[in-house]
């Protein structure tokens, strides 16, 4: 468990289509075996500390005659933002994903050293 010190909690969040090829024939609609697509995100201010994030699926039109796999998670994470990453395999053929995502930490107080 992350304990937060401050009275200075920060929540940021966003929702971003991570990808739409079934538009233009890319290879997470089109092919098979591994294939992974990664979007690097900011976040609007600088944490203290790593912070928390969680990613989730906000929108996923998958074709339904294939098994549908996928992995979602957070990469990378820094103070300043992270990786989001959406990951299948196999025959799944994904046209289009949306993701949101929120992350929650303490942030600066206007006293703090930065040295």
């Amino acid at each position: 468990m992350k304990r937060l010190r401050s009275s200075l909690v920060g929540v940021d969040s966003g929702d971003v289509v991570l990808f739409s090829d079934f538009e233009d024939g890319g290879e997470m609609w089109t092919g098979r075996g591994q294939r992974e697509r990664r979007r690097h995100i900011k976040f609007g201010e600088k944490y203290k500390e790593v912070p928390t994030v969680m990613v989730s699926i906000s929108l996923w039109d998958m074709d339904a005659s294939t098994v549908l796999r996928a992995d979602v998670v957070a990469e990378a994470v820094t103070e300043k933002g992270f990786d989001m990453v959406f990951r299948t395999w196999g025959d799944t053929r994904a046209a289009r994903v949306r993701m949101q995502w929120t992350s929650i930490g303490e942030l600066r107080e206007a006293d703090d050293w930065d040295v």
